[in-house]
């Protein structure tokens, strides 16, 4: 009698190569434009806070979160000091977290030298475009890399054009430059968007938010959000089952 065999699913090979690279530099070049027009936004703004060119520059390639910089030259600038700018920092950019875990599956079946350089250079579009791509299909985990790289570099050098210009535009918020964070947002939630279902965990994790935001505004309240969303596509999910 021959002997029973049994079979797993087979598990996605996840590769780093050159080519997935450039697939991921290629997929982020729509969202350069307005990555490199936000970044000139910052470094108006930087300069106007009284930071120099390289001290902008510096921010922009350390921290890399237009939001959480935006509000730190605004706070600086209000005369805030360091510690009250890395808690601004480190609460705005608490999503990350959520957006490491996403990524997990992916990422931690690569070195690590080559996971922690895609996360030096995640931001919220690139994260958006790697999670599509993940699920078409995509296990060339370089594609995390490559549409990061093409995100990072125009935001360093939007943040130059900007601190170099900042004499020349006396107040960039009248120009509704600020308004790019709010409609990046918008257009990633339209993005994620794929069923009436997704209507669930998106709604609550709105109601979540207002409330919060009412109750305590911070940084924090995105993660808060984003948690009580997760809760609720995790429990529609188990009820589907």
């Amino acid at each position: 009698m021959a002997d029973a065999v049994q079979t797993k699913p087979a598990r996605s090979v996840v590769s780093f190569t050159a080519a997935g690279l450039r697939r991921g530099f290629a997929s982020a070049q729509p969202l350069a434009v307005g990555v490199l027009a936000y970044g000139v936004t910052f470094g108006l703004l930087a300069r106007d806070a009284g930071l120099s060119v390289l001290e902008a520059a510096l921010m922009s390639a350390t921290v890399y979160s237009g939001s959480a910089q935006v509000a730190t030259v605004g706070g600086l600038a209000a005369g805030a000091g360091i510690i009250a700018s890395v808690a601004t920092v480190l609460m705005l950019n608490a999503r990350y977290v959520l957006y490491g875990a996403a990524l997990r599956p992916w990422l931690g079946q690569v070195p690590a030298s080559e996971a922690y350089a895609s996360l030096y250079v995640l931001g919220d579009g690139n994260w958006l475009l790697s999670m599509k791509a993940r699920a078409e299909g995509e296990t060339d985990a370089a594609f995390v890399f490559g549409s990061g790289l093409a995100m990072f570099l125009p935001w360093i050098g939007g943040t130059l054009i900007g601190s170099f210009a900042g004499d020349l535009i006396a107040h960039p918020e009248q120009l509704a430059l600020d308004f790019l964070l709010i409609a990046f947002c918008a257009a990633m939630a339209i993005g994620l968007f794929k069923s009436r279902a997704d209507l669930w965990p998106a709604s609550t994790a709105l109601l979540v938010a207002l409330v919060a935001n009412w109750l305590a505004p911070s940084g924090w309240t995105i993660v808060i959000a984003g948690i009580a969303g997760a809760i609720i596509a995790y429990l529609r999910h188990e009820d589907a089952r």
